[in-house]
């Protein structure tokens, strides 16, 4: 894996946890919103993250049958997730400072 391809696995996944640290959103509202500033990532990307983020322990699911159509599989952080999150996002900062201060911007 490049280094390109690690960031960016990192910074998605990241920003996933970010858009579901609020409220239980729907699995397609999260892809819907990720495209808005990922939009060359597929959407199965998006799907297989929150996957991985419910197999470890990330983020808890729930299904719905509200819907007129199959149940909806609702995603929601969880402490755990939220930990990795706070990690991540000082993570993040301590890079990107970094690199700004080399002057790349």
């Amino acid at each position: 894996m490049t280094m390109e391809a690690q960031i960016k696995k990192g910074v998605l996944e990241m920003c996933v946890l970010f858009t579901i640290r609020e409220k239980e959103t729907y699995g397609y509202d999260v892809m819907r919103t990720m495209r808005r500033f990922f939009p060359e990532v597929n959407e199965s990307t998006f799907y297989a993250i929150l996957r991985r983020l419910h197999a470890d322990g990330s983020a808890l699911t729930t299904q719905s049958g509200e819907s007129n159509g199959p149940p909806r599989k609702y995603y929601r952080i969880t402490e755990a997730g939220l930990a990795t999150l706070q990690k991540n996002i000082e993570g993040w900062r301590r890079v990107k400072s970094a690199v700004e201060e080399m002057g790349i911007r």
